[in-house]
């Protein structure tokens, strides 16, 4: 496949890669989708819109995708199967390559009862698993999964998302595993504070040459508070604060906890530069995007590689 995404062209010509996020509003305020997006201007490879991120409604990530795109902003589609059966995801993958959306996250989606909808029903036709085998057969095969033949395969740069840290962790590279063997080319990982345990990952990864299969992208999220490391640590499944963080943001006092927070994301990712597999980072700065010039410029990756 001729890369056609930037983002795949920045991994596969072996820079650092750094992607960022936004988060869709729950309206149809089109201007604080290109606010949000503006911050990230030039400072990331590719930017993730979530598609109804803990199943709350908001504008759809297809809509949002393309108010990015339209300032310039490489885009990078959410794709949930929890509110979709194969029909309207194989629908939406064509519409979105169509429009030129070349970036896509398969995603199985959060439950509905974490919500504000909770009695509404999920769908789950298909897993995120299968989703990526979908849209693999889509793009190399050019046929839908009922073998009819496309006129004009929708060519997508397929990711994932792992969590390195989810229990039980003696499966999580073989989660892995199967994600690659279905056909994923990228993954970005939950957000990293526990190193140790994201190392161990990392090498059980090197030990069965999934590093050399797919391009791992660590994610790191900049902590604002004390109380905001505990709800995550304690609310948010999948996230491992060790103590010694939280420890620092204490210590920081209230006035310095932000400063202290991106002290610690500044040294995530040059951790993350030194292990052998990691291809880049994903900024998760929820609901702080005007911050992630100043990470990525204290981070050494800026100015962002320009690709033909």
């Amino acid at each position: 496949m001729t890369a056609v995404s930037n983002l795949q062209k920045v991994i596969e010509a072996g820079h650092f890669a750094v992607t960022g996020e936004c988060g869709p509003p729950q309206g149809c305020d089109a201007d604080i989708v290109r606010e949000k997006a503006g911050y990230l201007k030039g400072y990331v490879d590719a930017v993730n819109v979530t598609d109804n991120q803990t199943s709350i409604v908001r504008m759809s990530s297809m809509a949002a995708c393309l108010l990015i795109k339209e300032i310039g902003v490489e885009p990078l589609l959410q794709m949930v199967c929890r509110d979709r059966n194969r029909i309207a995801l194989q629908s939406d993958i064509l519409g979105a390559a169509a429009h030129g959306i070349h970036n896509m996250l398969c995603l199985s989606g959060d439950h509905q009862i974490f919500g504000q909808d909770s009695g509404a029903k999920n769908v789950f036709d298909i897993d995120s698993m299968q989703l990526i085998a979908m849209v693999k057969t889509m793009r190399d095969e050019g046929k839908l999964l009922s073998g009819t033949e496309l006129k004009g395969a929708p060519q997508m740069y397929i990711g994932a998302a792992v969590n390195p840290f989810a229990d039980p962790f003696e499966f999580r590279v073989s989660r892995l595993a199967k994600k690659v063997a279905a056909g994923v080319q990228f993954v970005q990982t939950q957000c990293i504070y526990n190193f140790d345990k994201f190392e161990e990952y990392m090498k059980q990864a090197r030990d069965r040459g999934l590093h050399e299969k797919v391009a791992i992208l660590g994610g790191v999220t900049p902590l604002k508070s004390v109380g905001m490391a505990k709800y995550m640590n304690n609310k948010v499944a999948g996230i491992d604060i060790p103590d010694v963080v939280i420890e620092r943001l204490k210590a920081a006092g209230k006035e310095k906890a932000k400063e202290e927070g991106l002290t610690i994301l500044n040294e995530s990712i040059e951790r993350l530069k030194g292990i052998e597999g990691v291809k880049g980072v994903h900024i998760m700065a929820i609901e702080w995007e005007e911050i992630v010039p100043e990470i990525v410029k204290r981070a050494g990756l800026y100015p962002r590689p320009e690709l033909d």
